[in-house]
């Protein structure tokens, strides 16, 4: 069975990460590497107290996670946010999905959001159609790849923003994608934070914009400065 390295990239998180290594840990991830991005808060200590390996970068999620990627010794990468949690049998379900089928290249997970109310349910719904319509995953639903894949491809794109859509559009062209049914646990800070619809609204907006050929370094100006 293939062995799965997960990579979280982090920037004042420590409020969350270490139920995100937890996750990765008790789910049998064969190595769990943190990369964080000058924290000013403490997420660098909470990350080695719960036995993650820390790495230092500069701050991207695009450069972050190329760094735990470059440093991994895993069959497959898996791209763990630190607002989410993994299923206890996630790294299964990647392992016995991709020994089954040598045509799949990887995948993300379904969402479950942890609020209540059918608005959340109706974001999950449709998160989970956009990948079995389009193969689009997105980072906050846990993108798996295998390595040498990742390896071929170049990694994510040096990119401030979208840098996941963009990989995931070059990613299926090299085969399947999977969307597991292991659900993978997210924060609702964001849309509780900015609401619900505002959030979803910009996200499509910027999707659009990038389609149209505007730069994504140029739109994340327009995205709260989070990353």
């Amino acid at each position: 069975m293939p062995s799965v390295s997960v990579i979280i990239p982090t920037l004042n998180e420590e409020a969350n990460v270490g139920r995100a290594i937890a996750s990765a840990i008790e789910a049998g991830a064969s190595e769990v590497i943190v990369v964080d991005a000058g924290s000013g808060d403490q997420t660098v200590a909470v990350a080695s107290s719960a036995k993650a390996t820390v790495l230092h970068s500069e701050r991207g999620r695009a450069v972050q996670q190329n760094v735990g990627a470059d440093a991994a010794c895993g069959d497959v990468l898996l791209f763990l946010h630190a607002d989410c949690e993994l299923h206890e049998d996630a790294v299964s379900e990647i392992c016995r999905r991709l020994s089954a089928d040598p045509t799949m290249v990887g995948g993300c997970f379904r969402q479950r959001i942890d609020a209540g109310g059918m608005r959340y349910r109706i974001v999950e719904a449709g998160n989970a159609l956009r990948v079995r319509l389009l193969k689009w995953g997105y980072g906050d639903q846990a993108i798996f790849v295998r390595k040498d894949v990742f390896q071929k491809l170049g990694g994510f794109p040096n990119l401030q923003l979208m840098e996941d859509l963009y990989f995931m559009k070059r990613l299926k062209r090299c085969g399947r994608i999977a969307l597991l049914r292991s659900p993978l646990t997210v924060s609702a800070r964001r849309w509780q934070d900015r609401g619900l619809v505002t959030q979803t609204l910009r996200n499509w907006t910027l999707i659009t914009a990038a389609h149209l050929g505007i730069s994504p370094d140029r739109l994340a100006r327009f995205y709260p400065n989070d990353r």
